[in-house]
């Protein structure tokens, strides 16, 4: 089982200059508390984002720079080799960036999606999520407040078929 996790806004904003768009600290926290123990996926510049391993979890990096390091962390070159060397956690989660997630997103079977209600300035984009390949199992809507500044929903998607 395999999903992706990520916060799009109403265009399917993912972020800016390598970086998060919104700030919603109960996304956040909902993220560390839904990966907590689990293999996380992501590519170089995801991760160079963060600037460390994200703690209690497996912090897989892809990158095409075979004399990559990074402390803390497993650094393979591919998504085929990134989902071998998670394939002891049961439900591994990638994290993205853009080109991860357009990558995996054919091999995916959950999205664990934020949608956030607002259409912001970005040069990164979530793949489009195709209605007749996803249905929508869990949702939990929010509203806008003072540490919130958009409405947003945590929707869980599963794979048709899977």
């Amino acid at each position: 089982m395999i999903t992706l996790i990520a916060a799009i806004g109403k265009n399917n904003e993912l972020g800016k200059d390598n970086d998060l768009i919104w700030h919603l600290p109960n996304d956040l926290k909902r993220f560390k508390k839904v990966t907590a123990g689990h293999h996380v996926i992501m590519g170089r510049k995801t991760y160079e984002s963060l600037g460390r391993p994200l703690p209690n979890r497996t912090n897989i990096i892809i990158t095409r720079n075979s004399n990559y390091k990074a402390d803390g962390c497993v650094v393979v070159h591919s998504l085929k080799e990134a989902i071998a060397a998670a394939q002891e956690d049961e439900n591994p989660y990638i994290l993205g960036g853009a080109e991860i997630y357009n990558q995996a997103i054919a091999i995916a079977d959950y999205l664990d999606i934020t949608h956030v209600d607002a259409s912001l300035d970005a040069d990164a984009f979530f793949p489009e999520i195709d209605e007749n390949l996803w249905v929508t199992i869990a949702r939990e809507d929010h509203q806008k407040d003072e540490r919130h500044q958009y409405n947003y929903s945590f929707v869980t998607y599963k794979k048709v078929g899977r």
